[in-house]
């Protein structure tokens, strides 16, 4: 009986489990593949599915959690699962929703058809344009609803942006489409791989311009920089501009191996007797290309920045370089969300 009071004596100081700082990701965010890791979760469209119960369900448990409700050692799984939900919900500036369409974990499926319809090849100058703007349209939208929410345009700055995208858009894709046929002095089989590869020039070029247009207020007006206890300390437009420069990189990135790879998958599926054997197998095989490679590329290149970015004062402007923190001490670095 002794032995037993002991033992349980013993078992009774067993420490509880450290508490989860479900404020920040799961995953290491100073490393490439720890940000590889946490997009992959927050991009993943299995998030699309989870219900408006569900996602309440999800805010309570990473509520009661954090404010001790529930006991420290609720299982690590199910908090981490929550927090995923909430990381591929809600904007994190805002808290609220994001339009379902334009949330990152609905980008593959809301980008497939697209995507599809401008890598079709022998393209007509309607369907050129209409596939670019619909293009446009779609980053419009993606850009509008993962921007940062510190500071927002009005309609009239939107649909100034948007008109002046879609054109960019267009008259390049055009322009390219128009210009390749002339380039007599290659080979047709070269030809066509750059008429194919038309698509992603234009989307580059006319994605930079949109994404700097969608959200040029944040470079001349700012965005919040926060201290390492989450305090507004002003708005800054270099800021704002290194935000919009790695967002504009990650947008390049993701869409050169969709709008390249296919083109050149599909270049070598026609020199093949399979191709003269299964001619229809053609739009089932760049669709499934195109999924592949949307679903790879989106995680690798968000990751290639942090979302929230730690930068050093001396940066920024020079209102912040002598701030000091609520101990006195002369605040070094401040963070920003840079957006999706």
């Amino acid at each position: 009986m002794a032995a037993l009071e002991a033992s349980h004596s013993v078992y009774g100081t067993l420490p509880l489990p450290p508490r989860i700082d479900l404020s920040k990701p799961r995953f290491d965010q100073s490393t490439y593949f720890g940000r590889v890791r946490h997009f992959v979760q927050v991009t993943s469209p299995l998030n699309l599915f989870v219900t408006s119960k569900g996602l309440e369900d999800a805010k309570t448990l990473i509520s009661d959690y954090n404010s001790g409700k529930i006991a420290a050692n609720t299982d690590p799984a199910k908090l981490w699962r929550a927090k995923e939900i909430c990381d591929s919900t809600l904007h994190p500036d805002t808290g609220r929703p994001i339009f379902l369409p334009f949330r990152m974990a609905c980008f593959v499926p809301t980008n497939l058809l697209v995507a599809a319809g401008m890598l079709m090849p022998n393209p007509t100058v309607k369907s050129i344009m209409f596939w670019q703007w619909a293009n446009q349209s779609v980053n419009v939208a993606f850009n509008y609803a993962n921007a940062n929410k510190t500071i927002e345009m009005n309609m009239k700055e939107t649909a100034v942006a948007y008109m002046s995208a879609v054109t960019t858009s267009c008259f390049l894709a055009v322009g390219l489409n128009q210009l390749v046929p002339r380039l007599t002095s290659i080979s047709p089989g070269l030809r066509t791989i750059l008429g194919r590869l038309v698509p992603f020039t234009a989307v580059a070029a006319a994605g930079t311009v949109n994404v700097f247009l969608m959200r040029g207020k944040e470079i001349s007006e700012g965005i919040d920089v926060y201290d390492a206890e989450g305090n507004s300390m002003g708005k800054s437009q270099k800021a704002g501009l290194s935000a919009i420069s790695q967002v504009a990189i990650s947008r390049i990135l993701t869409n050169f191996p969709v709008l390249t790879i296919p083109p050149l998958v599909l270049s070598q599926w026609e020199r093949t007797a399979w191709s003269q054997q299964y001619p229809k197998a053609v739009i089932p095989i760049n669709l499934a290309v195109i999924s592949l490679c949307l679903m790879t590329a989106l995680p690798l290149a968000i990751a290639a920045f942090p979302q929230y970015a730690n930068v050093d004062v001396e940066t920024l402007e020079e209102r912040f370089w002598n701030l000091k923190d609520s101990k006195g001490e002369r605040i070094k670095t401040l963070t920003y969300n840079k957006g999706l």
